[in-house]
């Protein structure tokens, strides 16, 4: 994707979902104000690549990446610790879960990004047993870890064969 074509994207606020959201936060126009959260995105997952140069499973995540406690620090701190494990989805949310910052939301969504990259045989089974009306959740996931959407990971990436 071009420069030019990312910054369109990057600009366009979808205020069918979004609504006034842009004009309650002060912003003077809602493309400055959608852009400017692309951009604390980009900087979270600038954050992420360097700290993955030099990767520390044992060091605290939140001293590399950011406590957590503002959304684009839990996005880089949580994808951080999915990617120092990726095919290790236990070990992934507990380096969340035993950080400094807002270990229970970075644990979260780095279980969730371990999740949708090993699906569901990944979790042990008094874990899924345990999730809060699992009768109703596993019947919509069961179509993804069928393999029914296509293959489980992304053609060209780490264990994709």
């Amino acid at each position: 994707m071009s420069r030019q074509s990312r910054r369109i994207f990057q600009d366009t606020y979808h205020s069918d979902w979004l609504g006034d959201l842009a004009r309650r936060a002060g912003a003077e126009e809602p493309s400055a104000f959608i852009a400017y959260g692309w951009d604390e995105c980009l900087r979270a997952l600038d954050t992420v690549a360097e700290a993955l140069r030099d990767p520390d499973p044992d060091r605290d995540p939140c001293e590399l990446t950011g406590a957590g406690w503002i959304a684009e620090e839990a996005l880089a701190t949580s994808l951080y610790c999915f990617l120092l494990a990726p095919d290790e989805p236990l070990t992934v949310v507990r380096r969340g879960a035993w950080s400094s910052g807002d270990s229970d939301s970075i644990a979260a969504l780095a279980g969730a990004f371990a999740g949708a990259w090993q699906g569901g045989r990944a979790w042990p089974a008094d874990w899924v047993r345990a999730i809060e009306y699992h009768d109703r959740v596993r019947p919509l996931a069961a179509p993804w870890d069928s393999g029914a959407f296509g293959a489980s990971r992304p053609r060209g990436t780490r264990g994709s064969g």
